[in-house]
């Protein structure tokens, strides 16, 4: 703790502004009250707060025409301080510093200070606001049924429409500060009486050992708190939807907010969540069911597509009917480049044009994405580089690898799919058969926080599978996933009916 030296305001202001290199948006306001006659110095920075309520707090604090009213005599700055405190109180959140680090943590946070010439404390009030960008609709988890509410980067917008859906007094925050010199707010939000203790603990011990200068993203903090960060998997599940959140706070998860970011850290985490849609829960269960069998069926095309047509065309032809290998075989006749090199090729082009598209303007992206891969591949195969089979098995793949709905997920089985193409290049499918047990093996080594990533069928768990790759009616879930859950685990109860109206 560094406490202020002086009482004097002229020479407080002067080292104020000295630590803080006589920046520009630091707003210094000298007043002086007619009544009084003793000088305050009303300090935020412009940005960080709202005019409005800095003019009317430093006016109601300053409002000393209504001593008349209380009988009430200010003989010294102590009094004056005394006062201004009291009547600051009347009108939202007054705090006191005496330190220099509570200086800073008010004028960065958004609060206004008031010093009062002679007394070395000073006065603190909630003023924050500033330009923040308003509540829009999702960009990277679209729905077609459901919210189109998205967070922001204000951390106290996105608790509140989280607060929205779910309106329970057992839904509870805790906040703490990360990063030496950023002092980033992060929020632990969960359901008491829901969330399991352990899990809990686990968290709030790994985000209080972070030391780091920074954080500026919630990718930050999760790759500082992931039990393995040696895997191409993600452990974290992270979100942009409110209702996203509500849902697995329900489910006994603890969601991580961080100041400065739309998105939201969910823990723990398996590996079914990543195809799982929010929109999911909104849509009657058989077609939930039928469309996340459709997306593990783009799973296994995005991740085994070009591996396994080079495997096949380099070791095992016997397994295409002959019509097809003589078709294959006079498509490749004019290519100069074995079918390996080929998928490379197309691999890497496609995923060029991807990441162009992505970082290009959105109007500009889709049309680069569109035209550039319809003239490339159309190119490639006149100029005879590339077969007619690549093209449309690469095309495939890259499709697929869109319909899973979380982006990172999509990202690990993008670089997933080069080394199993190495694989089949060389081994055929007894190598790819090889890596993918290993690939199980080492899914089911994984731990989100201590809890299993391939819950629930590693370990198994019969009473979780309502809800995995398919999910049963809603009337039929009625309890929380059983390694989550802590005490309360029954979600939904029904009163059933017997036959004839009777109970």
């Amino acid at each position: 703790m560094d406490p202020f030296n002086s009482t004097i305001l002229a020479d407080n202001l002067e080292e104020l502004q000295g630590r803080l290199g006589n920046s520009p948006d630091i707003v210094i306001r000298r007043l002086k009250s007619i009544t009084t006659q003793v000088e305050v110095a009303a300090i935020y920075i412009d940005g960080l707060v709202e005019k409005l309520m800095v003019n009317e707090f430093v006016e109601h604090a300053m409002s000393f025409d209504k001593l008349s009213e209380v009988n009430l005599e200010l003989t010294s700055a102590e009094d004056i301080f005394n006062y201004m405190k009291e009547v600051a109180r009347g009108i939202g959140e007054e705090q006191t510093t005496s330190d220099w680090d509570g200086l800073y943590e008010a004028l960065f946070s958004g609060d206004t200070i008031l010093w009062v010439d002679g007394v070395k404390d000073a006065i603190r009030g909630n003023t924050s606001g500033g330009e923040v960008r308003a509540v829009s609709e999702a960009t990277t988890q679209v729905a077609i049924r459901g919210s189109k509410e998205a967070f922001t980067e204000s951390m106290g917008t996105n608790i509140s429409l989280v607060r929205r859906k779910i309106q329970s007094p057992d839904l509870w925050i805790e906040s703490m500060k990360i990063g030496k010199v950023t002092q980033t707010n992060v929020s632990l939000m969960y359901i008491h009486g829901i969330v399991n203790d352990s899990i809990l603990d686990e968290l709030r011990k790994k985000l209080k050992s972070i030391t780091i200068d920074g954080i500026l993203e919630s990718g930050y903090i999760e790759q500082l708190i992931e039990d393995t960060p040696f895997t191409p998997f993600p452990t974290l599940y992270n979100t942009e939807r409110p209702d996203s959140v509500a849902g697995n706070l329900l489910e006994g998860r603890v969601a991580i907010f961080v100041d400065g970011t739309p998105f939201v850290l969910i823990a723990p985490t398996t590996f079914f969540m990543f195809f799982h849609a929010v929109e999911d829960y909104y849509q009657r269960f058989d077609i939930t069911t039928l469309i996340r069998i459709l997306r593990f069926i783009c799973l296994a095309i995005s991740l085994f597509g070009p591996a396994l047509f080079v495997a096949i065309l380099n070791f095992h032809q016997e397994m295409i009917p002959t019509p097809l290998l003589i078709n294959l075989a006079s498509q490749r006749e004019g290519v100069p480049f074995p079918a390996f090199i080929e998928a490379i090729l197309m691999e890497i082009t496609f995923e060029i044009i991807r990441e162009a598209g992505i970082r290009m303007p959105s109007p500009i992206g889709q049309t680069v994405s569109i035209i550039g891969g319809l003239v490339l591949g159309q190119a490639a195969v006149q100029a005879g580089i590339v077969s007619p089979a690549m093209v449309i098995v690469v095309s495939l793949t890259g499709i697929s690898s869109f319909a899973t709905p979380a982006f990172n997920m999509a990202l690990s089985i993008r670089i997933l799919r080069f080394i199993i193409m190495f694989i089949a290049a060389f081994m055929g499918l007894y190598g790819m058969a090889i890596f993918l047990f290993i690939l199980i093996a080492h899914m089911c080594s994984l731990n989100s926080l201590g809890f299993p990533y391939m819950s629930p069928f590693a370990p198994f768990i019969a009473d979780n599978q309502k809800d995995t790759i398919m999910r049963v009616p809603l009337k039929y879930m009625k309890t929380r996933p059983r390694l989550l859950y802590q005490k309360n685990h029954t979600r939904l109860k029904t009163n059933e009916r017997k036959p004839g109206g009777a109970k």
